[in-house]
């Protein structure tokens, strides 16, 4: 039995019964589904029971994992380049990147230096080279553009690996080349960026899906050195490294008070190495993203909007796909359903959420199935329509 505590208005009915118009637009359920198939598979549940309403699925990212996906599917004209790269660890990687119609390259750090594609945790030692070769492929190739897509980083950097493969140089007190990773930062005595590629004509823009700064209890060694296995020795070492950093990119032209911007923290500091030394600037990525996918114009004339994730809980809304597409349905004034596979927070303002765990009766069984249990939820809102129960399954923590 599906629990359902609280009766509210369906979100879904409509005054003349007649056929609606369905976005669907959530972001990966990450570990289990892709952005795309999360959206088909919600759709498909939906067409099961109304197959004559409209659906546009809209995929969304952040700017993590996913994100190429995500313009390939909203631009078909979108060409995508792959090329062997460093990874993370030093191992061979393989990555993507997307050339644009005008020019514009959408490069994923996911890809290219993702912490997926560790053999074992190490945060003193990953880096972000690989991500620094994709750049330089772009370059190559003409790009007058970056959009840079900075999520699931493996290492906490500063991006000093991507600044060295485009031909940037961090020197020891002896004028040596440091060791890849941000551990080695704590002795940095020199930037060179006299060798450094130079930003493309239209600049490069950082797609960050965190507001965090880059130093403090607040930044990129505190709050993402744990999940990339740092402990507190770890963090304090690499705090300390990326203080040090960006006293020698002032010291070598930087322009100060960047690393208090908000998103400077982001991908363990890449994005505070590419506005330093590459005058980047930071964008956030749900909201960016979803407006080169079209999502604001697809809401017109729009009935009900849904989107999704694996977790929702207290930070979805900062940030995410899940509070860009829920800013967005406010403004246009639609009802909004979140389905995810777990909920942990209250609903958006003016929404309702949908668990998959209440569906299929607990994470493990939802987890196993993602699939079946997202056509599931699709499904049991589409019949709630159709049937004129005036419920929505609602969670709260």
């Amino acid at each position: 039995m599906i629990p359902e505590p609280d009766a509210v208005p369906s979100p879904t009915t409509t005054a003349s019964g007649g056929p609606l118009r369905v976005v669907i637009a959530p972001d990966s359920f990450k570990g289990s589904l892709s952005a795309t198939e999360a959206a088909a598979a919600l759709a498909r549940g939906w067409r099961a029971v109304r197959p004559d309403d409209v659906i546009l699925t809209i995929p969304i990212a952040d700017g993590g994992e996913g994100t190429l996906d995500v313009f390939s599917s909203a631009v078909p004209e979108a060409v995508r380049n792959t090329l062997d790269v460093t990874g993370p660890d030093g191992r061979p990687a393989t990555a993507g990147w997307l050339a644009l119609p005008g020019g514009t390259a959408v490069v994923e750090l996911a890809q290219a230096s993702g912490l997926p594609l560790m053999a074992e945790l190490d945060p003193l030692k990953a880096q972000t080279v690989g991500l620094g070769e994709t750049i330089a492929a772009a370059l190559d190739a003409g790009s007058r553009r970056i959009l840079v897509a900075l999520g699931g980083s493996a290492s906490t950097d500063g991006g000093t690996g991507l600044l060295t493969a485009l031909g940037a140089r961090f020197l020891d007190s002896a004028g040596r080349p440091l060791p890849p990773g941000g551990g080695s930062l704590r002795s940095l005595a020199t930037v060179d960026l006299t060798g450094l590629r130079a930003a493309p004509p239209d600049g490069v823009h950082c797609l960050v899906d965190v507001d965090a700064p880059l130093l403090g209890p607040t930044g990129a060694a505190a709050v993402f050195g744990p999940q990339k296995g740092a402990g507190r020795a770890e963090i304090t070492l690499l705090d300390a490294g990326l203080a040090r950093l960006v006293e020698c990119m002032e010291q070598a032209g930087a322009a100060a008070g960047l690393a208090a911007s908000p998103g400077a923290g982001a991908a363990g500091g890449t994005a505070y190495g590419l506005a330093a030394a590459l005058g980047a600037t930071l964008v956030p990525g749900a909201i960016t993203i979803a407006e080169h996918a079209g999502l604001r114009a697809a809401l017109a004339g729009a009935d009900l909007l849904i989107t999704g994730e694996g977790r929702f809980d207290q930070t979805s809304l900062a940030g995410k796909v899940v509070g860009a597409v829920a800013a967005l349905a406010a403004g246009a004034g639609l009802p909004l359903v979140v389905v995810a596979g777990q909920i942990a927070a209250d609903p958006p303002a003016g929404g309702h959420t949908l668990a998959l765990t209440d569906l299929a009766g607990g994470r493990a069984t939802a987890l196993a199935q993602p699939v079946h249990w997202l056509e599931e939820a699709g499904l049991l809102l589409a019949r709630r329509n159709s049937d004129g129960v005036a419920r929505a399954a609602i969670r709260r923590p």
